[in-house]
């Protein structure tokens, strides 16, 4: 019982012998306070002489946005500063081995930097401490996001790559610091929803040159092609800015691609204009003709009421003495009633029709054509070869400016 006592005893006097040290003791010690303002209102120096050396560390966090209309570019930056402050240091062994302590922003002196392409001012808090050394090196970090102005070009865009600058520069001294930023787009969202449906459309109207030039559907399906990359035009012209030095590659890509198929269209409607300048002579003809069957038809009809009448003399001179005459058998197989007159007159016509049509397929089928639709032919098929060719070229040409 007595020896654990004086092993107690023994400890608590050891540990009353120790220095208690705080870092508020070195903060007396240096006489920092927010008031003090000979510690913030110059530079860090006891000699104006010498030059205060402010080591600048940038570190690129994430890009946030990077706006092509108006030329601006959002990175979030991690920055350290680093320099020596002459007018304060201590000893460790004085202070319980304290090496470093963190004070206010308010009770030292800072460098009054800022960012030369930043056009507006960070809404987040700043790092409210500074980090101090027994030796006077403070230290200052933080994160900072940059709105700042960037000149972007976008002669190859979606293609493209991008370097903007962060100037660092001070109020008071003549100190630029510039850290340059390099950015590669990744592509694959605009090949997807922009470059690809258009060559999509483009594919579609060299496929409308296999459907038949006597048929209005493909006119009517070209226009619809041609709505469809202008739609697309109005979405290019939400992203690229109004201003710029070249003309961006994808505005030629879409440019051309829209002028060949207003060609292609315009194509189009000559063709159908001169097949229909052969299709005029047949219709009149099919009218001649449709018109020397209804002679034919009149004449045969008038022969027939003649071989009626001449049936019912005939019947009524055979028919002699107290024998009934036949001639009111022969009026009622005449007078009949209209409706039935107007049906037979209906069903003449539908098969005279009938006749019509299959007379002129057959003449379409194996008579020759015309000279304005062989001339209609011979200019479409020439138009497709030189139109494929041009495409192959051009799609080539923008290939190539794009790679390299």
């Amino acid at each position: 019982m007595h020896v654990g006592f004086f092993i107690l005893l023994f400890l608590t006097e050891g540990v009353s012998s120790q220095k208690v040290c705080s870092h508020q003791d070195v903060v007396d010690y240096l006489d920092l306070t927010k008031k003090k303002e000979v510690y913030t209102s110059t530079r860090p120096v006891l000699d104006y002489t010498h030059t205060t050396v402010v080591h600048l560390d940038v570190y690129l966090c994430a890009i946030l946005a990077v706006n092509e209309k108006t030329q601006s570019f959002i990175p979030l930056i991690w920055i350290q500063m680093m320099w020596n402050d002459e007018r304060v240091s201590w000893d460790p062994s004085q202070f319980c081995g304290i090496t470093q302590i963190s004070l206010p922003n308010e009770m030292l002196w800072k460098p009054d930097l800022f960012i030369y392409e930043m056009t507006q001012k960070d809404d987040a808090l700043p790092s409210p401490y500074l980090h101090m050394t027994h030796k006077g090196i403070v230290s200052s970090e933080g994160d900072l996001k940059v709105v700042s102005t960037c000149r972007i070009n976008v002669h190859k865009f979606p293609f493209d790559t991008q370097s903007c600058n962060i100037t660092f520069s001070s109020v008071t001294h003549t100190v630029n610091t510039s850290f340059q930023i390099t950015m590669k787009r990744r592509p694959l969202r605009h090949v997807i929803s922009f470059l690809l449906p258009i060559l999509f459309f483009l594919c579609l109207d060299l496929a409308s040159f296999f459907i038949s030039d006597d048929r209005g559907e493909k006119l009517g399906f070209k226009v619809t092609v041609l709505l469809a990359i202008s739609v697309l035009l109005l979405i290019l012209n939400d992203i690229l800015p109004s201003m710029c030095n070249k003309t961006p590659l994808i505005a030629t890509y879409c440019i051309v691609i829209f002028a060949l198929m207003l060609l292609s269209l315009l194509e189009t409607v000559l063709v159908t204009y001169l097949m229909g300048k052969d299709a005029l002579p047949q219709e009149n003809e099919a009218d001649r003709d449709k018109g020397t069957q209804d002679k034919a038809k009149c004449q045969n009809f008038e022969r027939g009421e003649e071989k009626k009448q001449t049936c019912c003399a005939c019947i009524c001179d055979v028919s002699g003495g107290d024998t009934p005459c036949l001639l009111p058998v022969a009026e009622q197989v005449i007078n009949r009633p209209q409706r039935s007159h107007l049906l037979l007159l209906i069903l003449e016509e539908l098969r005279e029709m009938e006749t019509l049509d299959l007379f002129l397929s057959s003449r379409k089928e194996g008579g020759t054509s015309g000279h304005w639709t062989r001339v209609a032919s011979r200019l479409n098929t020439a138009f497709f070869i030189c139109y494929v060719i041009t495409v192959s070229v051009f799609l080539i040409l923008m290939y190539i400016e794009w790679r390299t």
